[in-house]
């Protein structure tokens, strides 16, 4: 029981932070920005990209720092989580991430929570999820492949990058997608526009893990060619 009350505050605390620096920052930018949408996306990108290698080199550790029900799934998929643990590990993310949402509104004078009103729907923004989704699994099941000690870096580095190269910014985590409804802010969405992100970002998820227990398989190592 001592064990999984760390993995489970671990994971609580994790997603907090993550969502607090991604709505907290995403605040701090539109205010400084002075409506220069790049530069405020800029300031919302690198503070997610560092807080992301600071949070799983710390607490991964503790609960192996997923702050992701899809990449929570796709462990449990893996057959290194139980059913009862991944249901734990999903609610404890999506509570940790409204808190989160709430500790960036307070720090700023807002209200606790405010309904999302970015609109943030549509095949393109649908895929975009998938494909942001499909390559943080990739990067994530790579590095514990070929280099566990840099899982921190590649997750920061990827989700960095990804901010620009997808047309929905990469929201990549269904916990994030449900605390970011709550926000009226630069990194908000709107609550009804929610679920179309959350079934592409798990569907990018499994087809990442499909993909990839393939290509990392001991069989299709060069190595084993030989």
């Amino acid at each position: 029981m001592n064990a999984l009350s760390k993995q489970l505050t671990a994971e609580f605390l994790g997603t907090l932070l993550l969502v607090c620096t991604v709505v907290g920052s995403g605040i701090m930018a539109e205010r400084l920005s002075d409506g220069n949408v790049a530069i405020a996306l800029l300031g919302n990108t690198i503070p997610t990209g560092a807080i992301l290698y600071v949070l799983i080199t710390v607490l991964g550790p503790v609960s192996g720092a997923h702050f992701n029900p899809a990449v929570s799934i796709v462990f449990r998929l893996k057959g290194e989580l139980s059913n009862l643990l991944l249901v734990l590990f999903i609610a404890t993310q999506i509570f940790g991430g409204v808190m989160g949402t709430i500790v960036a509104h307070l720090m700023f004078d807002l209200p606790a929570l405010e309904m999302g009103i970015k609109a943030r729907t549509g095949v393109s923004q649908w895929f975009a999820e998938a494909v942001a989704t499909f390559g943080l699994v990739a990067t994530i099941l790579g590095f514990i492949k070929f280099n566990k000690n840099a899982v921190a870096m590649g997750v920061g580095l990827y989700i960095t990058a990804a901010y620009w190269f997808t047309a929905s910014t990469s929201f990549a985590n269904p916990a994030v997608t449900v605390a970011r409804s709550f926000t009226t802010s630069f990194s908000g969405i709107d609550p009804a526009h929610v679920t179309g992100f959350v079934v592409a970002q798990v569907a990018g998820a499994i087809l990442a893990l499909v993909l990839f227990n393939w290509l990392l398989s001991e069989q299709n190592s060069p190595d084993t060619q030989k």
